[in-house]
């Protein structure tokens, strides 16, 4: 008989984020087109078809903000202010949503459920063999069905992974059940058929657009339900000075009646605001990354030291992410991890993301190649860097919740996508 979880009332919950995999959408995605007359529809938006040189900006075009006064600047070596909403310490007051999933019951669709119990991520190999191939990753906290246990080993199947771990790391059963409640996450899944959906500083159309979100992909819910108490200290921490530009054209106190229509979201170490209307809500559990051996393709760009730098870097997957930090085994951060990558094959980058953006040659979408690095923000000023490993794929510092972990490439528009080998 199959067993169905359900996830009913889970309050106050912040979890961990899953990895996310979209359809890759190497796309034009900062030339946004609106294809609607109404402010809902407009948060849904589509790109042109056509690959043009516009979305990947040079840094030579725009100003890269590494101080202190920049909203943008996150993980980058410099702490700065930045938009990451109410930070979670000053969250913990009596205006503090309660999460409410009474309504939202999630099935977690698991004939046996197993979660990884583990520091950073349990190995998945093709056989139940120590010295098998290794065929994926199951992070911390990442959900799996169970097919068998036998002689130690788990027969499991996570997202679109299948293979072999460990069963001493995974709990399992009841004891799973009672796990999935502390560990999921509420996520909001962007509909088919939105191409990209605008995330934005404030929850209002007339909002600046912070960035673009393309179809399919997964962001942790922060704030299902807002209230106006949340967003009023929110646009007063984080929209003065400097940052009033973002929201010059709101009406705050229109803005503050329409607040059913959005949620809050986190984008790595930020927090923006989507329009519920064209996102999905679930309550998951992590998925397995699968883990496929770069090869070699001369023709097509991919050396041998591309190979060797992305096989590097995949190595750490998991692995803690921490603000300020360096060290690929004890904490890093965004910046720091690209720099510690290029680093070990002899090559220098620059400390901070902004630094590193401007520091690298500018390629087009069409022309990405394993090694390279994407950046993130929104307009010219950047806030995160990531690496390309292939196949749509980044991998990068994300925040404290994943650490180092593997996400499409195009999750979010990027500003540059920069080159530092030349070959």
């Amino acid at each position: 008989m199959r067993k169905q979880l359900w996830v009913i009332g889970v309050a106050g919950f912040m979890g961990m984020s899953l990895l996310a995999f979209a359809k890759p959408t190497p796309s034009s995605v900062l030339n946004e087109a609106s294809v609607a007359q109404n402010d809902l529809l407009t948060e849904k938006c589509y790109l042109p078809s056509d690959e043009t040189e516009a979305v990947i900006r040079s840094a030579a075009n725009h100003t890269i903000d590494d101080s202190a006064s920049s909203v943008l600047l996150n993980g980058s070596g410099v702490k700065v202010t930045s938009v990451d909403g109410i930070d979670d310490e000053e969250d913990q007051d009596n205006d503090k949503e309660e999460i409410n999933v009474k309504d939202l019951i999630s099935n977690l669709n698991y004939d046996r459920l197993g979660i990884a119990k583990v520091d950073n991520w349990l190995n998945i190999r093709q056989k139940p063999d120590m010295d098998a191939k290794i065929v994926g990753k199951l992070p911390k906290n990442a959900g799996c069905n169970i097919y068998s246990i036998k002689n130690g080993w788990a027969k499991i199947k996570s997202g679109n992974v299948s293979g072999y771990v460990s069963s001493e790391y995974l709990v399992t059963d009841e004891e799973a059940e009672a796990y999935a409640l502390e560990v999921g996450t509420l996520v909001a899944t962007v509909r088919e058929g939105t191409t990209t959906l605008n995330a934005r500083f404030v929850p209002s159309t007339d909002s600046a657009k912070y960035t673009l979100v393309p179809e399919d992909e997964e962001l942790e819910i922060y704030r299902e339900d807002l209230k106006e108490s949340f967003v009023r200290k929110f646009v007063e921490k984080y929209f003065k000075g400097e940052g009033a530009e973002y929201i010059a054209d709101v009406d705050k106190e229109e803005m503050y009646k329409q607040l059913d229509n959005w949620m809050c979201v986190r984008l790595d170490n930020e927090r923006v605001f989507i329009s519920k209307d064209f996102v999905d809500v679930s309550y998951q559990l992590k998925k397995a990354v699968a883990v496929e051996k770069l090869k070699e393709n001369k023709a097509a760009g991919v050396t041998s030291a591309r190979v060797s730098m992305v096989e590097y870097a995949k190595q750490f997957l998991g692995n803690r992410y921490v603000w300020g930090g360096t060290s690929l085994t004890n904490g890093t951060d965004c910046s720091g991890f690209t720099m510690s990558i290029y680093a070990h094959y002899g090559y220098y980058l620059p400390r901070t993301s902004g630094e590193q953006a401007g520091y690298t040659r500018s390629v087009s979408s069409g022309d990405v190649r394993p090694g390279d690095l994407f950046f993130y923000g929104k307009g010219g000023s950047v806030s995160h860097v990531a690496m390309y490993i292939g196949n749509g794929l980044v991998i990068h510092a994300s925040n404290e919740r994943d650490g180092i972990k593997i996400s499409n490439a195009y999750y979010r528009s990027p500003i540059k996508i920069g080159r530092v080998i030349n070959d």
